[in-house]
């Protein structure tokens, strides 16, 4: 029988179908241990060409855009829970057949992976998350989501100038030219659809390898690391939210290292 993963078996796809509609995916190498990677809030999955290009010299890797961002579809019931959000990457590896994978997210990505990967722990042999949220606590959430609702523009402008804190030049004008691509209703809704969700018991009830990968601006209380004190975790300093656009070479050789303890 060919493998799933063997060029034979396959011919290279950049769009499946998913519970909201299209899915653009970005898929390629073969052979050892496919990595999924999953990008953060406004992101695509060309955030990842770095890792993609390194890790397909050994292996196969796929990224994705999630539903309304990207290249794929946007919902039409504005539905951007963690857990549809899991769907679609449920959607991808099966239309795909991918499996076992390693599973890598960033930010809003890792909320996904983390879900994901305590729904189908069989599929998963190991998760990354990277700069991805903790639990913040609900009175604060309740007042960032009201401060968004009266005051969206200068709220989001704080948010993301918080976020590009050390960033490279040309990795700074990239994100501020893409934090347009979702529009007030969808923000709105992938954010409180963040604050919303408790990654602690799927972490807790996904039992494989895992690692957090921080930067200098999430090792606050409220983050993974902090929250789960068991939880492997290295930091990538000196960059901003996005360290694998920042410093693509430091996070590829945490990505080499983790998965080189998955067997």
């Amino acid at each position: 029988m060919v493998s799933l993963n063997s060029p034979a078996a396959r011919s290279p796809i950049t769009q499946v179908q998913g519970p909201a509609g299209g899915i653009h995916v970005d898929d390629g190498g073969t052979g050892g241990l496919p990595v999924v990677l999953l990008h953060s809030f406004a992101g695509s999955s060309a955030h990842w060409s770095a890792q993609l290009l390194h890790l397909r010299a050994l292996r196969r890797a796929v990224a994705l855009d999630f539903r309304g961002h990207g290249q794929s579809s946007a919902p039409a019931n504005n539905d951007y829970t963690v857990e549809s959000l899991a769907q679609d990457v449920a959607a991808v590896v099966d239309s795909l057949g991918v499996s076992p994978f390693v599973l890598i997210g960033h930010s809003q990505g890792g909320s996904a992976a983390i879900a994901y990967a305590a729904a189908h722990p069989d599929r998963v042999a190991g998760l990354m998350m990277v700069a991805t949220p903790g639990k913040v606590p609900e009175a604060q959430a309740r007042q960032v989501l009201a401060s968004m609702e009266t005051n969206y523009d200068n709220v989001m402008n704080d948010y993301w100038n918080k976020l590009l804190a050390g960033a490279d030049p040309g990795v700074k004008t990239r994100i501020n030219g893409e934090r347009g691509s979702l529009n007030k209703e969808a923000s709105l809704s992938l954010i409180k659809a963040l604050f919303a969700f408790d990654p602690l018991p799927p972490l807790k009830r996904y039992g494989g390898p895992k690692l957090v990968v921080a930067t200098d601006g999430n090792n606050t209380p409220n983050d993974l690391q902090n929250l789960m004190r068991e939880l492997p975790h290295r930091t990538i300093s000196g960059t901003s939210h996005w360290p694998q656009l920042d410093k693509p070479d430091e996070l590829n050789v945490l990505v080499d290292e983790f998965l080189g303890t998955i067997r």
